[in-house]
């Protein structure tokens, strides 16, 4: 005669057959049939039930599948894409109680790079969908108004903005992307640098009243870090519950050499140097207080931002161009989205990061 644990499934097996992974997937990105052998073995592995796959589309870069997922009890929605693929999927897991996982496929995989997951090892992020954590970060909301009053509401992971880095995305050139990936972004900075017009803009942070500015950026960030190592926001932190403003405002050619050297040099020694004991010591505090008030290159805070142009200007949002926009209203979810990442100490599949 069987005993009873040989003949009833324990609670947790009930659970864990239960659950479903979708991956909502651009196909021009991925490699379907080596993803989705990949994605089966850790699903058997896991006993979780079959996996769910959605393919986007021009005109649907993945939230209307994403809906499509959880309306069929995905319990986790794995984007496998770009930048574009990642927000679309987590702008409708936002307020789900599904998780969000990544499966790095672009070229700026900007959520994956501030997260420290693996960007270029396919078994490492796999495994982390079915045997990963869940760890709560910040979402941003935002709402743009066009030209015409048309307004339009977004999400974003990484950083939403204008003025020099979205006329740069807007500027870059699709077949040298394909071609030479992020290095692409710098023949379009050179080209963006020379109409790099500034701009006037009124903007309220949280409840300071409204205040003018002129700048050639305006980047508001939920965390910090670039492509090829350059980190625009030293101090954001995905989990810290407030945004992290960035003003651009140089004068001349050198003022953006200054701006250059604060992005892709000073500010990772900076970072560090925050996180060590001396960054509270009278003398740390008075080096991070000079830091946020060089003129080139302004540091703001807060929870809720709100900005209106003069004019008209391209925006962007998590590295895509979303056209221009008059105005557009900020604000901070705080861990607001879960996102699968690695069991501490879980290294059976050896992530490798690249710069």
């Amino acid at each position: 005669m069987s005993t009873p644990s040989e003949t009833a499934p324990t609670d947790d097996a009930l659970q864990t057959e239960q659950r479903t992974a979708a991956v909502v997937y651009n196909p021009v990105k991925v490699h379907l049939p080596t993803l989705k052998q990949t994605i089966e073995r850790h699903q058997r592995d896991a006993g979780w039930a079959e996996t769910l796959w959605f393919e986007t589309s021009e005109e649907d870069p993945g939230g209307g599948m994403t809906r499509e997922a959880l309306e069929a009890g995905a319990d986790v929605v794995a984007a496998a894409g770009g930048d574009g693929t990642v927000r679309a999927v987590a702008e409708v897991v936002h307020g789900s109680d599904a998780a969000l996982a990544l499966l790095p496929s672009g070229t700026g995989n900007l959520l994956a790079r501030n997260m420290k997951l693996p960007l270029d090892d396919l078994e490492a992020s796999a495994r982390t969908i079915f045997h990963g954590d869940d760890r709560p970060i910040d979402f941003g909301t935002l709402t743009v108004e066009r030209d015409g009053g048309e307004r339009e509401q977004l999400g974003f992971l990484v950083m939403a903005g204008l003025g020099l880095d979205a006329r740069m995305l807007a500027n870059t050139r699709p077949e040298l992307k394909k071609r030479v990936g992020w290095l692409a972004y710098v023949d379009s900075l050179f080209r963006s640098v020379r109409d790099a017009d500034a701009f006037e803009f009124r903007y309220q942070l949280d409840d300071d009243g409204n205040h003018s500015a002129r700048a050639h950026s305006l980047i508001v960030g939920n965390c910090g870090q670039l492509q090829a190592g350059a980190i625009l926001l030293p101090d954001a932190e995905i989990d810290d519950g407030v945004f992290d403003i960035a003003v651009m405002r140089p004068r001349g050619f050198l003022g953006w050499v200054r701006i250059g050297a604060r992005v892709f040099w000073e500010n990772g020694i900076l970072r560090t140097f925050r996180r060590s004991s001396l960054a509270n010591t009278a003398v740390g505090k008075k080096i991070v207080s000079a830091s946020r008030e060089e003129r080139p290159l302004r540091y703001l805070r807060g929870q809720e931002f709100t900005a209106r142009l003069e004019h008209a200007d391209e925006f962007e949002v998590d590295g895509d161009p979303v056209g221009k926009v008059v105005a557009f209203r900020s604000r901070i979810d705080p861990l607001g989205l879960r996102v699968r990442v690695p069991k501490p100490g879980d290294d059976r599949h050896g992530s490798r990061q690249v710069p």
